[in-house]
């Protein structure tokens, strides 16, 4: 490959960053479904072929942004919580960041997710269908697998890690966070995600998780400290 096409690669890289960026975040506010090709264009200030021949076609734009906000998403929550190892101070920072990345506005919209998932759930299936379920299977399956393995260590004694008990926890983690994002993003006020932090707290609490592990929750950020014990 020589340095024209080298060169030439690099600079499609960087515009397909680049509007991806823009993808997602103005499809958090106005909706996956409603992105194509003209409205990033627009958006972006570049011509409608440019784009096309950055993705083609509408559908793969829509696949390109939604594996973009999955990114963010991991590196917004998942990566942060990773300061602690596999156990319940884990699971109670990633309970943390997700409050804050609905909070902090990571999307301008609130969640992506949460956002795309109400654009497609009534329409036909397809593969952005698909991908946004993968997602959402994806973080609930590591809150379980985080729960479980807290569990499995005598880190959360209310829980039982046999059968459906971690996934059923997942379940309900989320459905706090749901209605939290809802009703912050359509209110446009901080009350919702003091109530979520207070939720978490009240079930980790419930499951025998220690005060001392518990309590960080309740403050943006304060979970991420690793104590000098760990």
């Amino acid at each position: 490959m020589d340095a024209v096409t080298d060169g030439r690669r690099a600079r499609g890289d960087a515009s397909r960053r680049a509007v991806l960026a823009q993808a997602v975040d103005l499809a958090s506010v106005e909706g996956l479904a409603h992105l194509s090709i003209a409205r990033i264009a627009e958006a972006a200030g570049m011509g409608k072929s440019s784009v096309a021949t950055l993705f083609g076609n509408k559908e793969r734009l829509q696949l390109a942004t939604v594996h973009t906000a999955q990114d963010r998403f991991i590196a917004t929550v998942v990566e942060p919580a990773r300061v602690h190892p596999r156990g319940v101070r884990r699971l109670v920072a990633l309970l943390d960041r997700v409050v804050a990345y609905s909070q902090d506005r990571v999307f301008p919209g609130g969640c992506f997710f949460s956002a795309a998932a109400a654009d497609f759930h009534a329409g036909p299936e397809g593969e952005v269908r698909d991908a946004i379920a993968a997602q959402l299977d994806d973080w609930l399956g590591y809150l379980a697998a985080t729960a479980r393995f807290a569990a499995e260590r005598g880190e959360l004694p209310g829980l039982d890690p046999a059968g459906d008990g971690p996934e059923q926890l997942a379940f309900e983690l989320q459905g706090t966070f749901e209605f939290m994002n809802l009703m912050a993003v359509i209110r446009d006020d901080e009350l919702h995600y003091a109530r979520a932090r207070r939720a978490y707290h009240a079930r980790m609490l419930a499951l025998g998780v220690p005060p001392s592990i518990a309590d960080p929750v309740l403050e943006a950020g304060a979970a991420l400290r690793v104590p000098a014990t760990e």
